[in-house]
């Protein structure tokens, strides 16, 4: 695994990620969506994960540095997974089960603990479960879904990628070629 090839490829999650926070900034502001409190939670998690990518391309790290890096975003996506996997559970709930009169995220976070607002807002809640735009049949936090699956999967292959490299370099300072060394 080269310096290159970690580079562009945090470049590129850096700019899929950075076109998603700007998708879900036009539907908010200019289309008129309200997001509820777990697209909100997504966002949190899409902003850090962007936020890890972009240290990481303009870092450009070595070894080390790019397993923390891999590994803080497999972090934050697994989070947005979460999250987003929820919502498209709640999505898929009838809405006469589910609790209709939820307080605001704002109010949340200002009244109770951010432990006990994160809690409840995995609960279930209507308008978490209201669909109201939709991309080729997907839903928008089946699009996150997929978004954060996708980067959970890339940084799972690089870390694997990179435990196995470091299983096949020999132990104690032996070469591991040594026809090579021979020429």
């Amino acid at each position: 695994m080269s310096l290159a090839c970690s580079r562009s490829l945090f470049f590129m999650a850096f700019t899929a990620g950075a076109m998603a926070l700007g998708a879900s900034y036009y539907l908010e502001y200019t289309v008129g969506l309200r997001p509820c409190s777990l697209c909100l939670v997504q966002r949190l998690f899409l902003c850090l994960l962007t936020l890890i990518c972009g240290l990481a391309a303009v870092h450009g790290p070595r070894r080390a540095g790019l397993a923390f890096y891999w590994g803080c975003a497999l972090f934050a996506s697994l989070g947005g997974t979460t999250a987003a996997w929820r919502q498209v559970l709640l999505q898929g709930d009838p809405v006469y089960q589910l609790v209709s009169c939820m307080p605001q995220p704002e109010y949340m976070l200002s009244s109770l603990p951010w432990l006990c607002a994160l809690v409840r807002t995995f609960n279930n809640s209507a308008d978490c479960a209201e669909m109201s735009w939709t991309l080729f049949d997907l839903s928008i936090p089946e699009w996150s879904l997929l978004f954060f699956v996708g980067i959970s999967m890339l940084a799972t292959l690089q870390l694997l990628g990179m435990a196995w490299s470091a299983l096949q370099r020999p132990l104690g300072g032996q070469v591991s070629h040594p026809k090579l060394v021979e020429d």
